[in-house]
């Protein structure tokens, strides 16, 4: 994979984490190589974006490290970039407030043509969700609808698995590079996701290790790539419920499983419910409020058809 001058721009960029996307994105505009980035100050760069930033570090040779070492992995795991003003770049993650600069994937990249649902929820699941999430996931995947999700433990592993037995696509956000599986426990599902024609995303470049405060800052690229959001199962402090907090800021909707609204684990998709969540019993209830085409309403359409002729 041949890297030009201003992508190693782009990917030493990425790796600038006390910048804003917005602010990356001016950069990479005003300047045209790795080597002129590295030739500004903190002072320069403050003054180019309008804020004053402290790094707790500006090491110039270690960010040309870092860049070159995401490079030989970008080659080592056939990892793809896209940047933030490229074609394929997706368009739902231009729209959300504080968007991605760059993405960073393996596999194939969803069609935009296709309505995507993120299908999420607690690390703990009880019984009842796991079933949940692999039945939804799997009818999800029948009715040609992409599942994302954040390759976690629990609900989130369970929506890949039944998105996967349901021969669907299925795309998994991680909160690290995008060759750094996390957990690590979940490698053999990363591969199915990757066989099957899915994908695994990041807007982390590679090498980036999964530190704590990038899951919440995952989530929000979890709901903008989908067009709603399922919270499948989750308490009131699961990380579950900072996905639907950023759906709600970027204008998706928010629903949750009525089946399981009372279970030990889904106090907070409970407290969802009641302040305004809908509650659906099955995929085909999400697709009808989205008005979009499924066999029932086909078949309703057609009768409303033919007695209207009578």
């Amino acid at each position: 994979m041949n890297i030009s001058g201003k992508e190693s721009l782009y990917i030493g960029l990425s790796h600038c984490y006390f910048l804003k996307g917005k602010e990356k994105l001016l950069l990479s505009e005003k300047l045209d190589s790795l080597s002129s980035l590295v030739s500004l100050s903190i002072k320069d760069i403050s003054e180019t974006i309008g804020r004053q930033v402290r790094p707790k570090k500006w090491d110039k040779d270690l960010l040309n490290s870092l860049t070159d070492s995401s490079i030989k992995v970008m080659n080592s795991y056939d990892v793809r970039m896209l940047y933030f003003y490229d074609s394929d770049f997706p368009p739902q993650l231009r729209e959300i407030p504080d968007h991605p600069f760059t993405v960073f994937y393996r596999g194939t990249l969803p069609s935009q043509e296709k309505p995507m649902l993120a299908m999420v929820g607690t690390r703990q699941p009880t019984g009842e969700g796991i079933e949940q999430a692999l039945n939804l996931g799997k009818e999800a995947a029948e009715k040609n609808i992409t599942v994302m999700s954040g390759l976690a433990f629990g609900i989130d592993a369970f929506s890949h698995r039944g998105c996967l037995e349901g021969r669907g696509k299925t795309v998994a956000v991680l909160a690290c590079g995008p060759e750094m599986i996390y957990p690590r426990s979940n490698k053999k599902l990363a591969a199915s996701i990757l066989e099957s024609g899915g994908c695994i995303l990041s807007e982390y470049a590679p090498g980036t290790e999964p530190l704590s405060y990038r899951f919440p800052e995952r989530n929000r690229i979890i709901s903008g790539l989908s067009r709603s959001v399922l919270i499948v199962e989750a308490p009131k402090k699961s990380g579950a419920l900072i996905t639907a907090d950023f759906a709600l800021e970027q204008g998706r909707d928010v629903y949750v499983c009525e089946s399981i609204l009372q279970s030990l684990q889904n106090a907070g998709s409970l407290s969802l419910y009641e302040q305004g969540a809908f509650a659906i019993k099955c995929i085909d209830d999400i697709l009808h409020d989205w008005k979009y085409p499924t066999e029932n309403n086909l078949k309703k359409d057609q009768q409303n058809m033919l007695f209207t002729n009578l």
